[in-house]
């Protein structure tokens, strides 16, 4: 936005809402001049928080904007705010009486322009009934940028501004809190999800025509078309009897999602197509759940809960190539492979048992085993026709034929759990978890798109599996915390996680004795196995009175072991190592009474390494197979200064920066952040009398990034301002 048009657009916003301030503060109540028996003076502390009788009730405007340089959709997704002018009510709070022992409060705040939106509003008498409504919207913006192709300077995105999506919810809820009955509450609740979302699903293209013609990178970018409502209903009751808490509840849940993901095939190509991948979902979730807790004697407890829920699916979809989104299906040369008319429905219950025990045998140890037992059963069907054309290259023109899929699975999880806590040593306290998963499950699954009117364009067959999987879940934490001095705390703690899952295939359509580069899947592994070693350490150190320090250090290495069915002749195999150091540092200082200053700095070092990395393939033997870098680090820096007995400044700086980009566009798409981001913001906020308040902010963001050739970089300035009136 052009600065002129920025001001020009400023100012419609400033000049009624200070019109509005001006009305408000005419018709509020009037303060009153101090007469001869008024009290003393009031403390310049008592005048800045709203003198002895702190005022309960305030509304508070605001206006300002962003004036951005560079990619506005960017900036808009990043710092969660529309570019331009804004305004409206930042907060509001009103309490008083309706009626004799009846309160009404009423919260809120309307942001115009940026979609941000919030009332509740609640009537209550205490300790016999209570009634609230409350709605709230709120916007996220998105870019929808697609990929950076090096060698050319190919940068693919769509027109347009950031694509927007509402999310919001509308509740109603009521309760009935009588002294001697149940304590009742009903809520109704209405929540939706509405508009467009950016997706890393990118579609292909040629990024290098001449030089490349059969190259092709996923780089097109594509969104979600998101558009869903869901509609709850709660009952819950509760109920103290004895030694015993007593919970009923109810639920059922209606929703309809009909949502899209939209992709552009070789964009900007002739042979560009635009394709429509469509999910239509109902669904009815009913569920009840119970609870009790019950205090056998002061060092024993014992909790229980239960659970049961029925969900129904009924679904729709298609996937549609045309010249357009959410075209009707039409053949056309050369279109993949697609859908249309799938319907289906699923059946899923549930069931879940909690149970849970505190024990406190002596005064220093507390013991806490817990078991939970979960079973799921679900079963699905679908239908469709599936659609391909090859162009006649194969002779087969355009191909339809019908399809269908059927699926069920059965699985059963118990989780147990022991945790320990000691504190029989001075200036000691030790921790101590344990946690066990065992689960065993059963998958059948047939059909699925298959040949297509006799012909194959993947060569993958209908599926016809059946698969029994098992796991074994097991992690072990232990953490100390130890006062050696009055000034420092040492934690020190660590753990062990070893996650494996085997299966076992009584029913595989795919050899897993294929040959390479044919299709083995989904038969092919019958063990994974996923290893975690985790030990942190944190200093906390007062040196002096007025000085704090916070260091810590983890350190983390993790690696998964896959091994294939033994008919493939293929080892075992480490198919993942990754390791991470994750250093941090804060400081705190004050010193003097008017000033504090706050400082931090943290350093990310995490690589992963597959059987892959460093290998070269033998078309771009110039480059490599990178391994994974996730290295990066930030610094903050905040401070508090009093300027007067009447004015605050708030200074906030912070850096953020990665250096994991590489160039490896000749073997594939480059990945790797390399970017950097920083940004500063000043906060006054000044007294102007015991009842109004003015507030003003000034921020300034910078961001940039290697991954998209600097088409993502911008710069955002903004500008705010509140007035802030309590009574």
């Amino acid at each position: 936005m052009a600065p002129a048009a920025f001001a020009s657009t400023l100012q419609r916003f400033i000049a009624p809402t200070l019109s509005f301030v001006w009305v408000f503060i005419a018709f509020a109540p009037p303060i009153r001049a101090a007469d001869t028996n008024s009290p003393p003076p009031m403390t310049p502390q008592q005048l800045f928080e709203g003198g002895t009788n702190t005022y309960t009730d305030w509304i508070e405007l605001s206006t300002g904007g962003f004036l951005t340089r560079g990619n506005g959709p960017q900036a808009e997704e990043i710092q969660h705010w529309h570019g331009g002018a804004f305004g409206g009510i930042e907060d509001l709070h009103l309490r008083g009486n309706a009626f004799t022992n009846v309160t009404l409060t009423l919260d809120g705040h309307s942001i115009f322009d940026q979609h941000d939106y919030d009332v509740k509003l609640r009537l209550e008498r205490p300790e016999k009934w209570f009634l609230q409504f409350h709605f709230d919207n709120f916007r996220t913006w998105s870019d929808d940028l697609g990929g950076f192709y090096p060698p050319t300077g190919m940068e693919y995105s769509r027109p347009g501004g950031a694509l927007a999506l509402d999310r919001g919810e509308f509740t109603f809820e009521g309760g009935l809190t009588l002294e001697k009955l149940p304590a009742l509450t009903f809520k109704y609740t209405h929540r939706y999800r509405d508009g467009d979302k950016s997706s890393t699903i990118w579609g292909p293209v040629h990024p290098d025509p001449l030089n490349a013609p059969a190259a092709v990178r996923g780089l097109s970018p594509s969104f979600y078309d998101l558009d869903e409502t869901v509609d709850a209903f709660d009952l819950n009751a509760t109920k103290h009897v004895k030694a015993t808490d007593l919970g009923l509840g109810l639920h059922y849940e209606h929703g309809d999602l009909n949502n899209a993901l939209d992709e552009t095939f070789f964009q900007g190509e002739p042979n560009q197509r635009d394709v429509t991948d469509r999910q239509k979902t109902t669904y009815d979730l009913f569920s009840v759940n119970a609870t009790s807790e019950t205090w056998f004697k002061n060092n024993l407890m014992l909790s229980a809960g239960g659970m049961f829920a029925n969900l129904d699916n009924d679904f729709s979809g298609s996937r549609i190539y045309g010249n357009d989104f959410d075209v009707a299906y039409s053949p056309v040369a050369y279109d993949g492979l697609g859908y249309t008319d799938l319907t289906g429905d699923s059946h899923l219950q549930e069931y879940v048992m909690d149970l849970n025990l505190l024990a406190l045998p002596v005064k220093t140890l507390s013991i806490i085993p817990a078991v939970r037992v979960q079973k799921e059963s679900w079963d699905a069907d679908s239908g469709g026709t599936g659609t391909f054309s090859d162009g006649t290259v194969f002779g087969f023109g355009d191909a339809t034929g019908p399809f269908n899929e059927q699926s069920s699975r059965d699985v059963i999880d118990v989780c147990e759990s022991l945790d320990l806590r000691y504190t029989g040593l001075t200036n000691w306290v030790f921790s101590l978890r344990g946690q066990w998963d065992q689960g065993d499950g059963s998958l059948k699954e047939n059909g699925g798109i298959g040949p297509t009117n006799g012909f194959d364009p993947y060569g993958t067959p209908p599926v016809n599996n059946e698969t029994d999987d098992g796991r074994f879940f097991q992690k072990y934490s232990l953490n100390a915390r130890w006062y050696p001095l009055r000034r420092l705390i040492v934690d020190a703690g660590g753990y062990y996680k070893d996650n494996k899952y085997t299966y076992h295939f009584p029913v595989d359509g795919t050899p897993n004795n294929a040959p390479p580069g044919e299709e083995r899947y989904p038969g092919y592994l019958t063990i994974q196995r996923f290893q975690t070693y985790d030990g942190n350490l944190r200093l906390t150190l007062r040196p002096l009175q007025n000085v704090s320090l916070t260091s810590r250090y983890e350190y983390q290495w993790s690696v998964i072991h896959t091994a294939p069915d033994p008919a493939s002749g293929e080892p075992e195999t480490e198919s993942s190592i990754m390791t991470s150091h994750i250093i941090g540092q804060d400081i705190g200082w004050i010193p003097w009474s008017r000033l504090s200053l706050q400082a931090g700095f943290n350093y990310v070092l995490s690589e992963t390494e597959t059987p892959a990395s460093g290998y070269i393939p033998p078309l771009y033997s110039a480059a490599p197979i990178l391994a994974a870098q996730n290295n990066y680090w930030t610094l903050n820096f905040s401070s508090s200064l009093v300027l007067d007995d009447k004015t605050d400044l708030n200074l906030n700086y912070f850096y953020y920066q990665a250096e994991d980009y590489q160039d490896n566009s000749s073997a594939g798409v480059p990945l790797g952040a390399g970017a950097h981001e920083h940004g500063v913001t000043a906060t006054l906020t000044r007294q102007l009398n015991p009842h109004l308040r003015l507030n003003l902010k000034y921020g300034y963001y910078n961001y940039a990034d290697a991954l998209t050739g600097g088409h993502s970089n911008f710069e955002a300035h903004l500008i705010f301002g509140s007035l802030q009136y309590r009574f």
